[in-house]
């Protein structure tokens, strides 16, 4: 059981991670070999995506050679995004798919553990009692004797509690706690069915100036503990230094705008020894640990045949080095069963074929297909080096098709077939396996203790050729994908997925009722197999009325899609629900939605999931009615604002001018929009003009660094990092007579329940007296905060800044955060 789980994380690598296929180069074949030669691994441990040390993580994958995997606690999921409205656990697929992609560029590894991203944690304390102590301990624990590191370096001090967020401490305390247990049986012994216990050597903290305080502190500090090393160093293989590696790598974090510009040169690195003993030679931290395969039983001739590989090497014919690599995989092969084993089997397969020129393909005709289907798979092998092999067999998984060719393979000429793949009827769908089950607030539910960790799904669906080069047979797994030509990008791959049949989309995540008007709602059916018909209908509660109660619908062609109209008439009150479409297909009901995730920067995803969507009656009443909207860094603001009656027009940065708004009842700003928008240094004059000559300006948060314009605001107006996490947190009015807390709507403590995630973030923490702070609130056991909104006349008109997170409520159809936002657009109307 233990080597079946060490090979689905390796093959989670090898065949998952990005879909075109890589290939090798020369140097990269020989930089391979090199590392086939080194038997070290390093675990690194922090909270989120963005938090890992890429120079680090790059320079122990290139230059020391060591397996080096970074263990991100969470998916990021609770961030914010800055390149579309995702957020929560789409986003967290998002930023999942964004390390894999960084891994691929520094030569790291992924690993997680169920814990969510539920948001800003001010203590370790607090994000522990959200997780689950016991349970994300375990999964630490569970890392560390899957991987087996024999380093483990934290990111962050686990000894500076309420410092920073709470989730980075947390995410130190947890790899301290873990280092203990990991070796010992009896702690969480249940692994052990599935694994063995496994003791890392030694435990850094990767420190830095910055956790000093500064350059001048950090020189006057005890250093005897640490070790130091330069990690600017330059691979000419790769014509890179080690920091432009790490920026290219940390580049990919685009969800949170982290492009970063590669540096040359010196590059020193710290890191804290925190448990085990201290290595001799300080600029070593494997000293003192056998990295050799000396390490494993038997295996020193292996090391001694690939020292000589690595020597014979010739860079203009990598398939000279095929006999020897074809001996040293035999060799591997006979070893006991081992972890060691099990790893390199896989890296020498991949060498080989590099080498060889090998190239193993299996793509589907068509990117999906839906449980008791057959799909065509289009199935090519070249061998393009002079190397005799033979092709002895194809075999789909999972079903019953296999091909047996017993074919020489020619050098350069290709061997093409198709086969056809057949999904059973209890095939699993596409679906990130942590999102099968609902979780709590802090932490996934995944049942099967095999996947735990893994950064995705292990591909279920996939082609195993068989090779035979010079009597000896190796197995090779591809994932199946699916690949098309795209006119401006050229060969695009993509996965291939199962889904069910059939998908039904609301076109929107919340409908909003601003009063008791009928409202139509449609729903959008696309089919996934040819000759769908059916009927569907809306489930709700009984206070809510649909007519028709069904609709029929049908469906000729694999990827065509109907949209069928529902009248939703609301009840009387203030009322929520949650609308769920059942659609009925041969005596089957079917009520999943199919999302598509598409950036260029990463593989297109596919989620299936519960269809639904939440109808919302509001008590609400609002003033005005043309609202302008600059977008920010992505938010659903313009569509929420919509659905309460404003009528919403987005406007270009670079064409504002005083003429231009004057039209508008009020101006928003998106969310960090001076953070993200370089014409607005530009366009702020005219939006103050604006605010002068009468209009309202609502400016959502910002982040205090990186503003493109200052001042912000037409009077003294400091943004900070003040925030507050806690949803729940009792808010107070400082004014109440305040007409932002009066007109049209009248608040009260009841329009502040229901609230996710947080309160707010990026409060102000001083201002000039033209603004008058409306609310005051404060996490538990923290002095009150009061500059979450703020309002100021300003000529005729108003000056708005909010910290508010409205940009989490509307998506959640949180029914006083409405009522709030209508309030300030409606001030002074």
């Amino acid at each position: 059981m233990y080597k079946f789980f060490v090979l689905i994380f390796v093959l989670s690598f090898t065949t998952a991670r990005a879909q075109t296929p890589a290939k090798l180069n020369s140097a990269e074949i020989h930089e391979a070999i090199k590392k086939l030669n080194f038997l070290g691994s390093v675990l690194y441990i922090a909270a989120h995506p963005d938090d890992e040390n890429t120079r680090l993580i790059s320079y122990l994958a290139n230059e020391v050679k060591a397996r080096t995997t970074y263990l991100s606690i969470t998916r990021g999921d609770g961030g914010q995004n800055l390149i579309g409205p995702q957020l929560k656990e789409q986003l967290g697929i998002i930023r999942t798919r964004e390390l894999l992609a960084a891994r691929d560029i520094d030569g790291g590894e992924q690993f997680f553990t169920r814990a969510i991203d539920f948001g800003y944690t001010k203590t370790p304390e607090e994000a522990l009692e959200f997780w689950g102590k016991d349970k994300v301990v375990s999964d630490v624990v569970w890392a560390m004797r899957t991987l087996q590191p024999d380093i483990v370096i934290n990111r962050f001090n686990h000894r500076t509690s309420g410092e920073t967020h709470g989730q980075h401490t947390a995410s130190a305390l947890l790899g301290v706690e873990a280092f203990d247990l990991a070796g010992d049986p009896k702690a969480f012994a249940e692994q052990l069915k599935f694994t063995d216990t496994f003791a890392p050597k030694r435990l850094f903290f990767n420190t830095s100036p910055w956790f000093y305080g500064s350059d001048e502190e950090f020189e006057k500090a005890d250093k005897s503990n640490l070790l130091k090393f330069d990690t600017g160093v330059y691979f000419p293989s790769k014509g890179l230094s080690n920091p432009e590696i790490a920026a290219l790598s940390r580049s990919e974090h685009q969800s949170q705008g982290f492009g970063s510009t590669g540096s040359r040169g010196e590059q020193v690195e710290y890191l804290e020894l925190i448990k085990g003993d201290l290595p001799q030679n300080k600029e070593d931290l494997f000293a003192g640990i056998d990295t050799s395969w000396k390490r494993v039983k038997t295996g020193a001739p292996i090391g001694d045949l690939i020292t000589t590989i690595e020597k014979e090497y010739n860079f203009r014919d990598p398939s000279a080095s095929l006999p020897k690599l074809l001996q040293a995989y035999s060799l591997i092969n006979k070893l006991e069963g081992s972890h060691w084993k099990t790893i390199k089997l896989e890296e020498i397969k991949e060498i080989i074929a590099s080498a060889a020129g090998l190239y193993l393909e299996a793509v589907a005709v068509s990117p999906t297909t839906t449980p008791a289907s057959e799909t065509g798979i289009n199935l090519e092998v070249i061998n393009r080096s002079k190397f005799p092999m033979t092709l002895v067999s194809v075999e789909l998984e999972p079903n019953n098709s296999k091909l047996e060719p017993g074919v020489a393979l020619a050098q350069n000429s290709s061997w093409k077939k198709q086969a056809t793949l057949k999904t059973g009827e209890k095939a699993g769908l596409t679906s990130p396996y942590w999102l099968r089950k609902k979780g709590s607030i802090g932490l996934y539910e995944v049942e099967d203790q095999k996947l735990v960790g893994l950064p995705q799904n292990p591909k279920s669906v996939k082609a195993k050729f068989t090779l035979n080069m010079a009597g000896v047979s190796i197995p090779y797994e591809r994932a199946i994908v699916f690949k098309y030509n795209d006119p401006v990008k050229g060969e695009v791959y993509q996965p291939f997925e199962i889904v069910p049949p059939v998908s039904a989309a609301f076109r929107e995540m919340v409908l909003i009722f601003a009063n008791g008007q009928t409202k139509s709602i449609s729903v959008n059916i696309t089919a996934y197999r040819d000759n769908v018909e059916g009927e569907i209908t809306l489930q709700v509660p009984g206070n809510w009325k649909i007519v028709p109660e069904e609709n029929r619908f049908q469906i000729a062609k694999k990827g065509g899609s109907v949209t069928v109209n529902f009248s939703i008439t609301p009840p009387s009150g203030q009322e929520e629900a949650v609308l769920i479409p059942q659609i009925k297909i041969d005596g089957k009901l079917y009520s999943e939605e199919i999302i598509k995730i598409s950036y260029d920067h990463i593989p297109e995803q596919t989620l299936v999931v519960p269809a639904e969507t939440k109808v919302v009656k509001l008590d609400i009443e609002k003033r005005g009615e043309n609202i302008g909207y600059i977008d920010g860094a992505g938010d659903v603001i313009p569509q929420s604002l919509q659905q309460i009656g404003y009528w919403v027009t987005r406007i270009d940065p670079a064409g504002i001018t005083s003429a231009s708004l004057e039209n508008y009842d009020a101006v928003v700003m998106g969310i960090r929009a001076y953070n993200t928008i370089d014409a607005l240094k530009f366009s702020q004059p005219a939006l103050l003009k604006y605010v002068e000559n009468g209009g309202t300006l609502i400016v959502q948060y910002n982040v205090n660094r990186g503003l493109v314009t200052s001042p912000l605001a037409p009077f003294p107006l400091n943004l900070s990092r003040d925030r507050v996490t806690e949803e729940d947190s009792e808010v107070r009015f400082k004014d109440p007579a305040h007409p932002v807390l009066n007109y049209p709507n009248k608040l009260s403590s009841r329009d502040f329940e229901g609230w996710v995630q947080e309160r707010g973030l990026y409060f102000a923490d001083s201002w000039g007296p033209e603004f008058t702070p409306v609310l005051s609130m404060n996490d538990t056991n923290e002095n009150p905060t009061e500059g979450s909104l703020l309002v100021a006349k300003h000529g005729k008109g108003y000056f708005i800044y909010t910290g508010i997170s409205f940009f989490r409520q509307f998506p959640e159809g949180v029914p006083g955060a409405y009522r709030l936002f209508a309030n300030m657009v409606s001030i002074g109307k």
